[in-house]
């Protein structure tokens, strides 16, 4: 069962209603082909927000704990999202990633790993270069601005794609790629944080 465009739905439906919401960069996703999100990570609310507003459908890796309870486990697969084993190399959930790249769909990563108690943006996990790097998808930085209170201000900015092909025919490492990644998400939020706090 498809549930994706009616948990969208719903999610933007709810986003739009309590809080009060910013959208900036939609023209930056490409209208086809395959696309890695790579965004900073502040709630568990961060994978909806990301994909509400953008008309892509969107596939987002999400702990395998998640699917060990018994309704999210049957939830998630049709929203999107696949399991991940943190803290191991997980070849079933590169190879699952990959797939869905090389046939064209869009990929969000959370490259921290885990949410920022301090909404701070920290160091990223070799996954998102490892995928920037080994799969042909354009990576489009994203940086989420929170927190997610009633009426409080909430905002999403996807930024420019960015020009890993030189990176790939370098052939640098996996950890220097996310690093790149991880500089592109901050260059974004301190491009954006003014604009974001004075908007009314």
């Amino acid at each position: 069962m498809n549930l994706y465009p009616l948990g969208k739905t719903l999610c933007k439906t709810w986003f739009s209603l309590f809080t009060r919401v910013t959208v900036i960069g939609k023209e930056n996703i490409p209208d086809d082909g395959p696309v890695l999100l790579c965004s900073n990570h502040i709630s568990n609310m961060d994978p909806p927000f990301v994909g509400s507003f953008m008309k892509r459908r969107i596939h987002f890796m999400a702990k395998e704990e998640l699917f060990n309870k018994r309704v999210l486990g049957r939830l998630l697969p049709s929203l999107g999202a696949f399991p991940v084993k943190r803290g191991v190399g997980d070849r079933q959930a590169l190879r699952k990633g990959l797939s869905l790249l090389e046939k064209g769909e869009v990929l969000c990563l959370f490259p921290e790993g885990t949410r920022s108690k301090t909404g701070e943006i920290g160091e990223g996990l070799s996954g998102s270069g490892f995928f920037a790097l080994r799969s042909k998808a354009e990576v489009v930085p994203v940086v989420i601005f929170g927190p997610y209170k009633p009426l409080g201000k909430v905002a999403v900015v996807y930024g420019k794609p960015m020009n890993f092909q030189t990176l790939r025919d370098e052939k640098v490492s996996a950890a220097k790629a996310t690093e790149k990644i991880m500089e592109s998400i901050q260059e974004l939020k301190d491009k954006h944080i003014e604009t974001v706090i004075n908007n009314e």
